[in-house]
């Protein structure tokens, strides 16, 4: 046993003590300063004991100090990716989630899914294939991270699995083939064969299960049929998302522009990436803007609650769900505005759900190209995008 794992055990053993208690997350945060600086001044022992247990990586190749990956506790694979994911219809999912609930909405080639953040909160990676793509659909919780990645890298295709590394408070991947550790939040290869090559981000959003339902009534939605018992529907993480709270395993300095947990939406362009707090895009609902030289619109739609405030998930505070979208559609830029209660373009007066669909006007049908972007935790967007320019 190296001479940091007591210390590591006595900290989980103290995690799962305050689960079930009053104010966990207090109880925890209580404890933070501390545990970070002892995790900081021991990573390099930390990645040390990874090594031994189980990683077949090329640590020799990597772009990145060893120091700077954490132990997040688990262990490799300590936390099951889902690799042979199952699917039941809407109707059968009502019966165990709530219609404000968080899903990942990914539609690729015509063929659309709902991954449930509750059940992505216990596994993190679901390997699967759609539209004939393979992909891995990906949650941080630590983040707020919802990225969907092609697994289709150097003519193979990839599956991932979670390696219980973090760095910057962010889940750290790794192939199965190479092992090689892959950075979640940029789709970048740390360490191993791989270093350097990044994986391809897919275009998702992040909206309730009823908008999912608005969008693609007849689409599938991942089932809690896993081969794992978790208490699915439930937040391990209670009380995480609170503006006033300190991001978790995170040693690194933060740009003061924004507190560091705030949600953010992160908009990400080959030319330039761009963030937008949620306390503009709430309170404007529609916002038209570019991002490297690319015009976008953002709708901001209240009607999901956050997946880390409450215990129980449907109970959570209604932070809203956001799209991000091209607004030129057959060549002509439309322009938005939020009236009556709904998002409305001005040439026709279409009305437009969260999803970039207008369901009714003369536009009814019609479907607004989604961009690369997401919702964030602020300090996860700035560590990552430290030159990034901020709406705030």
């Amino acid at each position: 046993m190296t001479s940091c794992e007591p210390f590591v055990k006595n900290i989980l053993e103290y995690l799962i003590y305050f689960h079930d208690k009053p104010n966990a997350m207090k109880q925890t945060l209580r404890i933070l300063p501390l545990l970070c600086l002892f995790i900081a001044f021991f990573a390099a022992e930390v990645v040390n004991s990874q090594q031994i247990r189980g990683f077949d990586t090329d640590f020799s190749q990597r772009s990145i100090d060893l120091g700077e990956l954490i132990d997040g506790g688990p262990g490799k694979d300590g936390i099951p990716s889902i690799d042979d994911p199952m699917f039941v219809s809407q109707e059968e999912a009502e019966s165990w989630i709530n219609g404000v609930e968080p899903v990942i909405s990914l539609e690729i080639n015509g063929e659309a899914r709902a991954y449930p953040i509750q059940i992505l909160m216990w596994h993190e990676i679901a390997n699967d294939e759609l539209g004939g793509v393979p992909v891995a659909v990906t949650f941080c919780p630590l983040c707020y991270s919802a990225i969907v990645f092609d697994r289709r890298h150097d003519g193979e295709v990839l599956e991932f699995g979670v390696s219980g590394l973090l760095r910057h408070s962010d889940m750290i991947m790794f192939d199965r083939k190479t092992e090689s550790l892959w950075q979640q939040f940029s789709g970048e290869a740390l360490v191993g064969d791989y270093t350097g090559d990044f994986l391809t981000i897919v275009p998702s959003q992040l909206i309730s299960f009823d908008q999912f339902r608005e969008a693609h009534p007849n689409a599938e939605v991942l089932s809690r049929d896993t081969g794992h018992q978790r208490n699915y529907g439930e937040n391990p993480y209670a009380g995480y998302d609170d503006i006033n709270n300190s991001p978790f395993l995170l040693h690194e300095e933060v740009p003061d522009k924004i507190s560091p947990m705030e949600k953010v939406i992160g908009v990400r362009t080959d030319k330039q990436v761009k963030g937008y707090a949620y306390s503009v895009t709430r309170n404007k609902r529609v916002l038209h803007d570019s991002v490297g030289d690319e015009p976008i619109v953002i709708f901001h739609v209240y009607g999901m609650a956050s997946a880390l405030d409450d215990r129980q998930i449907h109970q959570s505070r209604d932070d809203g769900a956001t799209g991000v979208f091209s607004p030129v559609l057959n060549g002509e830029q439309l322009e938005f505005e939020f009236t009556g209660g709904e998002i409305k373009d001005i040439q026709t007066g279409s009305s437009w759900s969260v999803s970039g669909r207008a369901v009714s006007g003369p536009r009814e049908g019609e479907q607004l190209e989604t961009k690369v972007y997401g919702d964030y935790f602020a300090f996860a967007w700035l560590v990552f995008y430290p030159e990034t320019e901020m709406m705030d």
